[in-house]
């Protein structure tokens, strides 16, 4: 009759993240080694350890105290050295400058088109005299429509500014990219030093409403989505942009090391998104370590290249005007802090998708060792390096498409192209970056794999008996198999 109240064989042990001895999860509603054991509620058999895991929405496995020490030891100089190096390189602001008058760098006002109106191209054209020459070129034929075609006569009023509620007209010839409409909100450039009829110019229009529409439906759809964590990430989308305009764009135009500047505000920029979307924990430490390891690689990388292939980083009208204004500035370091902070958003993603495939596969399989939790890992990161790659050359390729189509029209080849340095500059942004997140995989896996197997929070079947109170030899106790998380319903654990 003993076979009644004996099971052949002793119940399984409890996986590691439940249960007694995991001092990590008490706090948090879990079974800590200050509980009494199972509540009124637990039951023998299968049904206590179903009920109690699947109310469990975070990893189960916690990392121990020496694991934190050691994550701590190593976050925590670098976490001051990226302050104490905001703190040296914060800028005073911009540097001041006398305007050129030239691309972006004009005095702009907002305006609205009031009136609009048809008239001959002929009449408003100044010399009064029909073009001459080969109308078969692409100039010739714009010239002969500007003078047998319609054009429209706009008039605009200035709606902001010393000058506010003054109009002029502008004269829009057919063939013009962009005409205006009546009532049509617009951007026009001042110049003081032109003549009085000629110090107004429309440069663009106004798409501030259209934006900032567009903004907001991507917020609601971030916060309705991902709701806390989606107003968190929204947060920390501020704080980089902050970071970008107050800090490293002014302390790059005052004359700092643009790359120096680049790996403190990146820095500063990953450990305040990281830790404020996915929380102050070692699962985020440890996606924090891979993204650094990785950044430093493509730092290395990038500098190599950039020197070796002789890019300058001055290749179009904007570099330019920088280069011009401000002449101390290292073009070619710009480039280089440009990739690093490109590549950054990107490796945030591998790498918290890769620790987090980590913690679940642990958590699924709690027996299994380090090495087979980085083969498991890694399987998954190949699926993300094959995705991320194809979308970093084809993000690429969209945003480029009218400059190779250029290429195409010229009959250019592939070789041609390539090695001209507006296209080598980005084939060099998009390569290194590329091996920075291929390497950020193995790399992240196998230190999530080592950070997570490493936890070994109990020592067996004595250890779980003697945190539950049990005492003696014999299989283990009812008492000692998971207990239901409180209220019925789990809360999400720290680890």
């Amino acid at each position: 009759m003993t076979t009644t109240h004996q099971p052949p064989y002793p119940p399984p042990e409890p996986p590691r993240g439940f249960g007694p001895g995991n001092g990590d999860h008490g706090s948090d509603g879990g079974q800590g080694p200050g509980d009494s054991g199972p509540g009124p509620d637990s039951e023998g058999g299968g049904h206590g350890h179903s009920h109690g895991h699947s109310h469990s929405h975070g990893p189960a496995a916690p990392v121990s105290q020496h694991l934190r020490k050691v994550i701590a030891a190593i976050l925590i100089p670098f976490g001051v050295a990226v302050v104490v190096g905001l703190a040296v390189l914060w800028p005073g602001g911009a540097p001041a400058h006398e305007r050129t008058g030239v691309g972006f760098d004009r005095q702009t006002q907002q305006a609205t088109v009031t009136k609009v109106e048809s008239v001959s191209c002929k009449s408003v054209n100044a010399s009064g005299d029909a073009p001459t020459g080969d109308t078969s070129t692409a100039e010739g034929s714009s010239a002969q429509q500007q003078a047998d075609g319609t054009c429209k006569r706009a008039t605009i009023r200035v709606d902001t500014g010393k000058d506010k509620g003054r109009t002029f007209t502008e004269i829009v010839q057919p063939d013009q990219s962009r005409q205006l409409n009546q009532d049509e909100k617009v951007v026009v450039a001042y110049e003081p030093s032109a003549p009085k009829d000629l110090q107004y110019s429309v440069t663009d229009v106004n798409r501030r409403l259209p934006m900032a529409l567009l903004a907001g439906i991507f917020a609601i759809a971030v916060v309705v989505v991902g709701r806390l964590r989606g107003v968190m990430a929204l947060v920390a989308l501020a704080i980089s942009f902050m970071i970008l305009n107050f800090f490293i764009l002014p302390a790059i135009l005052q004359g700092s090391n643009p790359l120096l500047v680049a790996v403190v505000g990146a820095s500063a920029i990953m450990l305040i998104a990281l830790y404020l979307c996915h929380g102050l924990s070692a699962r985020t430490s440890v996606a924090v370590l891979g993204t650094l390891i990785s950044l430093l690689l493509i730092g290395v990388l990038g500098s190599q290249f950039i020197g070796w292939a002789a890019l300058t980083g001055n290749t179009d009208d904007n570099t330019g005007l920088i280069h011009g204004l401000y002449p101390s500035i290292d073009m070619s370091g710009l480039l280089l802090a440009g990739v690093i902070i490109g590549s950054l958003g990107v490796l945030d993603d591998v790498t918290v998708t890769q620790t987090s495939a980590v913690w679940e596969l642990h958590e699924a399989n709690p027996s299994m060792g380090w090495r087979g939790l980085y083969r498991a890992g890694i399987r998954i990161g190949r699926d993300h390096i094959a995705s991320v790659v194809n979308t970093l050359v084809l993000a690429y390729a969209g945003a480029a498409l009218p400059l190779l189509l250029l290429f195409s029209i010229a009959q250019s080849s592939v070789g041609t192209v390539a090695n001209s340095e507006l296209v080598a500059e980005e084939i060099v942004r998009t390569l290194v970056g590329s091996i920075g997140l291929v390497a950020s995989v193995p790399v992240t896996t196998a230190l999530a794999a080592l950070v997570v197997s490493a936890d070994r929070p109990g020592t067996g079947t004595s250890a779980a008996a003697a945190g539950a109170g049990v005492t003696g030899t014999g299989p283990m106790p009812v008492a000692d198999r998971p207990a239901p998380a409180r209220g019925g319903k789990g809360r999400r654990r720290k680890h």
